[in-house]
């Protein structure tokens, strides 16, 4: 498949939402506590614009965005991004498009951070194994409040 990662543009905001509410509710997500109520969800190209953050996505052969993921600065914790809002439509899943997704991100976390942190959701079992065979550990207790109390499985991986 000729998928292709780069960074979001302004036109991509619908887009990568669309992505991410499809993924939420295919998990039963849908709702407060994960990323289904954050704020700059509709604006995501705005909200990854500052030095230390950054979003990209993945296009389909036809120019359709099918994902993305994004590294951002994790507040109250130096040193320590945060893996965000990595979803994939299912039709992009098992393809290894993933894996090259992840690398990008975790290239430019190295350039800025020491660490990564992410959240998920206990069904999000697939996800799980991925982040883990990514070198991702998974620990027990959140290294700081990130607004999204539904995500009750934790990972942090050394840069």
């Amino acid at each position: 498949m000729g998928y292709v990662i780069r960074e979001i543009e302004e036109c991509d905001n619908s887009s990568i939402e669309g992505v991410i509410r499809s993924c939420l509710i295919e998990f039963g997500a849908n709702h407060e506590g994960t990323a289904w109520t954050d704020p700059e969800l509709c604006h995501l190209c705005e909200a990854y614009c500052e030095d230390g953050n950054k979003y990209w996505v993945i296009e389909d052969e036809d120019g359709k965005i099918i994902g993305g993921a994004g590294i951002g600065r994790l507040e109250g914790a130096d040193g320590i991004c945060e893996l965000q809002k990595m979803y994939l439509l299912p039709k992009a899943r098992g393809t290894g498009i993933a894996y090259r997704l992840m690398e990008r991100a975790l290239e430019y976390a190295r350039e800025h951070y020491n660490r990564c942190y992410l959240e998920t959701l206990d069904n999000m079992t697939r996800a799980q194994r991925f982040y883990e065979k990514c070198g991702f550990v998974r620990i027990y207790t959140p290294i700081t409040d990130t607004g999204h109390f539904a995500c009750q499985v934790r990972y942090i991986r050394d840069l």
